[in-house]
């Protein structure tokens, strides 16, 4: 999904994963709540992601500032699917955070 970005200065919260295939049981829902309360999270302002053809997912978060990223960091329920995906749905994963100073691009028009 796409979406416009705001002027910079913001923030982007990288993840890369892989799921454990083994041991998905209750992901999906997981998966579809975090989606659904990280939208109303304070600060957020959107989300791009591709999973590639080995099966691992990029994810790419943005969000207003440094504070936003903390507090959705530390809800509860956040909190708790971090728990599950580190002891059951993922083999791995890693995050990134960086502050995007500078933005441009184009888009061809058809």
């Amino acid at each position: 999904m796409s979406f416009t970005r705001p002027e910079p200065p913001y923030y982007a919260v990288i993840i890369t994963s892989a799921l454990d295939e083994s041991s998905l049981d209750g992901y999906a829902a997981m998966d579809e709540r975090m989606a659904e309360l990280g939208r109303a999270q304070p600060g957020y302002l959107g989300r791009e992601s591709k999973t590639g053809p080995d099966g691992r997912d990029l994810t790419v978060l943005y969000y207003r500032d440094a504070a936003a990223i903390t507090a959705w960091q530390q809800h509860p329920e956040h909190l708790e699917a971090q728990r599950r995906g580190r002891e059951q749905w993922y083999a791995d994963y890693h995050i990134e955070v960086a502050k995007v100073e500078r933005a441009y691009g184009f888009t061809r028009q058809r």
